[in-house]
């Protein structure tokens, strides 16, 4: 069996992708709430809820094959304020990384890190913020590559993700977990242009990961639907007017035209504010907005039902938030709406971790003993 250390653990969904087979030898968040989620699923008994500059080396019991980091993302996302690693939120991946440097310096640097954290971390800063992600991996002497993988491709949410693994360099590596070129599938330009951007011995130590596409429909989102939902209700004719009177045109023909159809059409609306003004953007194509954190009334995602003349709209329950991650009905939420859709907005989503599981992380520590793989020198 793996083991691993998960940091930002939030309600443990990096450790439900992995899976049984993955040992979890030790969980950190900052938030009580989560902590409180993560152990009604998976137990308390190696969660440690505080802020990671807090921990020391002390605390992280044994020789884990893997660290994960899903470290905060608010700082290097397009709606943040743009702080990148210097801010006070995503400059706690710093806190992680001290971790592994004491680690290392102690003989039990964990064999593979995992960071995860949105796209516009590649950008943030001019890139900067990425080159020194790339500078911390390559100091420790981990080969590392980058894969952006949307969950779209498992389940109908949109929802593309930056996935940096690290394998240290002493490790072999199996020709069938990387390529020697990008690949279009999981390396977009923005990927190509920050590999551009590195010395030549972070190049050296770069490995294009190619995990293969999955093979599973991923659904619809009518298929993610409570048919009674707990925690919302629907909204009122007026509500709903209100909803469809803050569409622009181009929005309220795609309703029109959902209408004209004769079938009942299952979007889902957002609202944004463009040029100052709130405006509810609709979708009809089976397909989720990414979800977010409600940290106010715009981040919630709204169902909006129309048959014929019938329109209906309601708020997103935690439930359908919670499947849109992966997560099966069996996971405890919590009973607050806006905590469990916090716990469900904040998190990676299960299915790609358990791809990276399946197809790149297992393979790597299976193959150790072959023969087909290549070294990088330390």
């Amino acid at each position: 069996m793996h083991t691993f250390y998960e940091f930002f653990a939030g309600g443990g969904m990096a450790r439900a992708g992995l899976g049984a087979q993955w040992n979890c030898l030790f969980a950190n968040d900052l938030s009580e709430m989560k902590a409180r989620a993560y152990a009604s699923n998976w137990g308390g008994d190696h969660m440690v809820v505080g802020d990671i500059f807090d921990l020391n080396s002390a605390n992280l019991p044994g020789h884990a094959d893997l660290a994960w980091g899903s470290f905060p993302c608010q700082d290097l996302s397009l709606a943040g304020a743009g702080a990148g690693l210097d801010g006070k939120r995503s400059g706690a991946f710093w806190g992680y990384w001290n971790l592994i440097r004491s680690l290392s310096r102690e003989g039990r640097k964990p064999r593979m890190v995992m960071l995860e954290n949105v796209y516009g971390t590649l950008t943030s800063h001019d890139g900067k913020d990425f080159d020194a992600i790339a500078q911390a991996l390559s100091d420790e002497n981990y080969q590392f590559g980058v894969m952006v993988i949307d969950a779209i491709h498992f389940i109908p949410q949109s929802r593309p993700r930056l996935f940096i693994l690290g394998i240290d360099a002493g490790m072999r590596i199996p020709d069938s977990v990387h390529s020697w070129t990008a690949t279009p599938a999981w390396h977009p330009e923005a990927v190509i242009r920050a590999h551009n951007r590195l010395s030549k011995r972070q190049q050296a130590l770069w490995r294009w990961w190619t995990p293969p596409m999955p093979n599973i429909a991923p659904g619809m989102i009518e298929d993610l639907l409570e048919l009674e939902p707990a925690g919302v209700s629907w909204h009122t004719p007026e509500e709903t007017a209100k909803l469809l009177t803050s569409m622009s045109d181009v929005n309220r023909r795609k309703v029109m035209l959902a209408q004209a159809s004769g079938d009942m059409k299952v979007g889902t609306v957002y609202r944004r504010t463009r040029e100052g003004i709130v405006r509810a953007e609709v979708r009809f194509d089976g397909i989720s907005g990414c979800l977010r954190t409600p940290s106010g009334g715009s981040s919630r995602q709204t169902i909006f039902i129309v048959q014929g003349e019938k329109i209906r709209s309601r708020l997103l329950s935690s439930r359908e938030a919670a499947r849109l991650m992966g997560l099966p009905d069996d996971y405890k939420l919590p009973e607050r709406y806006n905590d469990a859709y916090h716990l469900a907005g904040d998190g990676v989503a299960v299915p790609v971790v358990n791809h990276i599981a399946r197809t790149l992380l297992d393979p790597i520590l299976d193959s150790q003993v072959g023969t087909n793989s290549v070294r990088v020198a330390a």
